[in-house]
């Protein structure tokens, strides 16, 4: 057997992102939102709050340092809202949703009569940069030999597609057909702007970067999948094509970046989820045609099905396991992840591509299966749960693999 890959990124004890934000922050944007204040204001709380979970992540022992998504307000923020050619919406008529997508299906059963949104209204073009100016104030906060390990979540580059389908642009503007997975001319433009902006976070100085893309999860669906198909929309066509968007955002990226592709099921207010089922699926596509170095899958519960798609895992890629719940503050058993663990690796150890059980074990690290906060307001768990679960995070990851 051939040696084993190195892997990157090599953090055993990881998180996805976004963390709890204290109320002091939330305060400070609604008086912002409301005329009561200024961004400049806004901001020394943002670095305030920034600094203080900095130190959260450095005492409870987690390397890949993030700023929390502290200057968001939703986990996908950063992108579309900068985007040349998106046009903010308010509301988006209910009929221009795509009722197959789970969240919209949730909404829908609330009596959801339509949402903010940005929709395509001319050629795509970035002419300014999305993340950078984030990256390049969580640097000014930390020290240099942390710059390494900073890690910059970035949004799906999908997430309208699949939204909004056949009216995710005008058909004057990209000549293809939202609705047959065929809108190639529409995610070149965005392929060409992550690309740039992929560029720009490394001259920055970024080398860790995590695509949040719960919407790949929803392939997994079979709400999503009959609803489709319903509707005459080809998914099989359709995942063919966000896997190609991916793959075309990566082409040329310096091997020294590590991306990190992270799914979940979704984790809106009160820990509300939108979509169940396995990565059956998608497991071929996801872990042997997508060129990212690692995934962040989902594993708190029986929703997300077991761990037998991790047979395709391919030996030079790794898998952040997310055991530990975001969504409650009750802590997970020690022993009971350690086991967990040691039952994927075999899994991974017996799968497609045969190698041993440390090799395997080497493969794998741990998160929390989701961030603390997708949106503003975030779940039902305060900032001293959140310090509880990822120093359990830590711990777990000390016990299985010690400081390596």
């Amino acid at each position: 057997m051939a040696a084993a890959p190195k892997l990157n990124p090599p953090f055993r004890a990881d998180h996805i992102g976004s963390l709890k934000r204290p109320t002091k922050l939330l305060q400070k944007r609604k008086e912002l939102d409301d005329g009561k204040t200024t961004l400049a204001e806004l901001k020394l709380v943002e670095d305030e709050a920034i600094r203080n979970i900095i130190q959260m992540q450095r005492e409870v022992g987690i390397n890949s340092i993030t700023d929390g998504e502290f200057r968001r307000h939703m986990f996908y923020d950063g992108v579309f809202d900068n985007l040349d050619g998106m046009k903010f919406v308010s509301p988006v008529p209910i009929e221009m949703f795509m009722d197959y997508v789970p969240d919209v299906a949730a909404f829908k059963v609330l009596n959801f009569k339509g949402a903010d949104s940005y929709l395509c209204v001319s050629k795509l073009k970035r002419t300014k940069q999305f993340y950078v100016p984030q990256f390049e104030a969580l640097k000014a906060l930390t020290a240099p030999e942390e710059h390494k390990n900073l890690k910059i979540t970035v949004a799906a580059p999908e997430w309208f597609h699949l939204r909004h389908g056949e009216f995710a642009y005008p058909k004057d503007v990209y000549k293809n057909d939202a609705t047959c997975a065929l809108a190639e001319e529409y995610f070149d433009d965005i392929v060409l702007a992550y690309q740039q902006e992929i560029a720009d976070l490394y001259a920055a100085g970024c080398r860790n970067v995590q695509f949040d893309d719960p919407l790949l999860a929803y392939f997994c669906a079979e709400a999503m999948i009959s609803g489709m198909e319903a509707r005459g929309v080809d998914h099989v066509a359709l995942l063919d094509l966000y896997v190609r968007t991916y793959n075309k955002i990566l082409v040329g990226r310096p091997a020294d970046m590590a991306v990190g592709l992270h799914l979940c099921r979704g984790n809106f207010k009160n820990g509300m989820h939108f979509s169940e089922g396995g990565y059956d699926r998608i497991a071929i596509k996801l872990f042997t045609e997508i060129a990212v170095d690692c995934y962040y899958l989902e594993y708190d519960t029986p929703r997300a099905g077991s761990f037998e798609p991790l047979r395709f895992l391919p030996r030079n890629k790794s898998v952040v396991l997310g055991l530990i719940t975001s969504k409650f503050p009750q802590l997970e058993d020690v022993d009971d992840l350690e086991k967990r663990i040691h039952n994927a690796a075999n899994i991974i150890a017996n799968g497609e591509e045969k190698r041993s059980f440390e090799e395997a074990l080497n493969q794998i690290c741990i998160s929390p299966q989701c961030g603390f906060a997708s949106h503003s307001e975030g779940n039902l768990i305060d900032e001293d749960a959140v310090r509880a679960k990822l120093a359990l995070v830590s711990r777990t990851a000390k016990k299985i693999w010690g400081n390596s």
